[in-house]
């Protein structure tokens, strides 16, 4: 028997609960159940709320518990937290003190995958990172399981995967806080203060990220930005292969960039001017990437890869021309510094930005410059865009009207804003700096909702 039957079997007439009823479970309630379990859902949201979902579950006779109640009698022997919800909540904390088991999807999914995973975590560049990692694995001939943070879960798919399948997740900090389990890669594109709304202070917040290679053996490889300090010091606590990425120095062993080149070690793979996307922010993602496959994916390869692959997105992605105005949708710009090594690096002439949304509680001050250096025209919306105009109008290099401040109540009125201030020749971009939750479920919503607003415009 496969550790993965053997993990569904035990599981057979035992009770089993779902902390959040959204994509991640959804397929998981599915599949436990036909594998025999007694399955149910809670949820904070109403049955109205919860729409399509809630409507499956009650056609299927899944038994809910919904509201502001919905954790209390959490009796069940299995309990699986969606990754947004706090690890420490008072009643999963009592759960575990039950002896019950507290988990989540990629934490099963971890512990039984038969093949290798490559897991990619970081402030920024997480999402373009995992998805290069995954297509230079593709253009070596693997089948790839895509997913984590990204996309969909891994879970439902662990019948299908064979031990010469690869598995590529994007991991984020609510998901690596309990894991316990290891990938056979490990990286971590960068650390700046994030998500710090949820965690109780930063270091909980770095501490959720080491867990990406805390947990590793010696076989296993660790990849680092040598150019963030607080990535730099993960280094000497890698129990495996320790691998550096630097933009500044060459490290002793892993991957640098002279300005022109990539390197690996001595060898030159790849000229910057090959890669497709464009920012030095992106060079950096596939350094991390590179260094992640390296052995397993050929040069050549990685250069097909880097000429071919468009991006990912909502990842400073062309949206139309209009007018002579060119409109971008960063909407995966959810923090400060997103925005700053994104957007903000790549246009040669001040741009009109929309910005602003859900209050993470980071910091803006370092922003606040870069926007007088970058913007001509700042439109703000959401929470967030008195803490922005503080931190532009706090900057040295501000002056009265450069940038020209607007506050949007919407999005549509942003958008109509940006029309009305663009000239023939000027670059709109959203570039939030903001996670999305006080408009939008999450930045997909929130840059799909952009773009179909700018493809309307006459």
């Amino acid at each position: 028997m496969s550790k993965c039957d053997a993990f569904f079997e035990s599981l057979r007439g035992r009770t089993v609960t779902f902390c959040g009823i959204a994509r991640s479970h959804m397929p998981l309630i599915r599949l436990f159940r036909e594998k025999g379990a007694i399955v149910s859902a809670r949820d904070r949201r109403s049955l109205e709320e919860l729409g399509e979902n809630g409507r499956e579950l009650e056609s299927l006779g899944v038994p809910m518990h919904l509201g502001e109640g919905y954790l209390q009698n959490l009796t069940e022997d299995v309990v699986f937290r969606t990754p947004g919800m706090k690890y420490f909540l008072p009643e999963l904390t009592q759960a575990r003190a039950n002896g019950q088991a507290v988990t989540s999807e990629l934490e099963v999914f971890f512990e039984l995958c038969p093949c290798k995973i490559y897991a990619v975590t970081g402030s920024d560049g997480k999402t373009t990172t995992t998805s290069v990692i995954a297509e230079f694995l593709k253009a070596e001939g693997k089948t790839v399981h895509l997913g984590g943070n990204i996309g969909k879960p891994l879970l439902p798919e662990i019948e299908d995967i064979a031990p010469t399948d690869c598995a590529v997740a994007e991991l984020s900090s609510f998901q690596l806080i309990s894991m316990r389990e290891a990938p056979q890669v490990a990286v971590v594109t960068n650390l700046s203060p994030n998500h710090l709304d949820v965690h109780k202070d930063m270091q909980e917040y770095i501490d959720a990220k080491r867990n990406v290679y805390r947990h590793q053996n010696a076989f296993s490889r660790t990849v680092l930005n040598a150019d963030n300090e607080i990535t730099l010091s993960f280094a000497e606590e890698v129990r495996g292969d320790a691998w550096l990425f630097s933009r500044k120095e060459k490290p002793a062993r892993g991957v640098w960039c002279d300005g022109e080149t990539i390197f690996v070690n001595e060898e030159a793979v790849l000229r910057v001017d090959e890669i497709k996307i464009p920012g030095w922010h992106n060079v950096e993602n596939y350094m991390a990437a590179i260094g992640a496959v390296w052995g397993d994916v050929s040069p050549d390869n990685i250069r097909k890869v880097a000429r071919e692959f468009g991006g990912v997105e909502h990842r400073a992605e062309f949206v139309r021309e209009l007018d002579g105005v060119k409109y971008y949708n960063d909407s995966i710009a959810s923090s400060p510094t997103r925005t700053m090594s994104g957007t903000l690096s790549l246009y040669d002439k001040k741009i009109i930005l929309i910005c602003g949304g859900y209050d993470k509680h980071i910091p803006y001050d370092p922003l606040g410059p870069v926007i007088c250096d970058k913007v001509k025209t700042l439109i703000l919306l959401g929470a967030t865009g008195p803490k922005i105009e503080e931190a532009v109008k706090a900057a040295p290099n501000f002056a009265e009207g450069a940038p020209h401040i607007v506050y949007a109540g919407t999005m549509e009125e942003a958008v109509a804003l940006a029309r009305k201030e663009a000239a023939p020749g000027d670059i709109v971009s959203l570039s939030p700096a903001s996670a999305a939750f006080d408009l939008y479920p999450n930045f997909e919503v929130r840059g799909r909702h952009f773009k179909e607003l700018v493809n309307a415009l006459k």
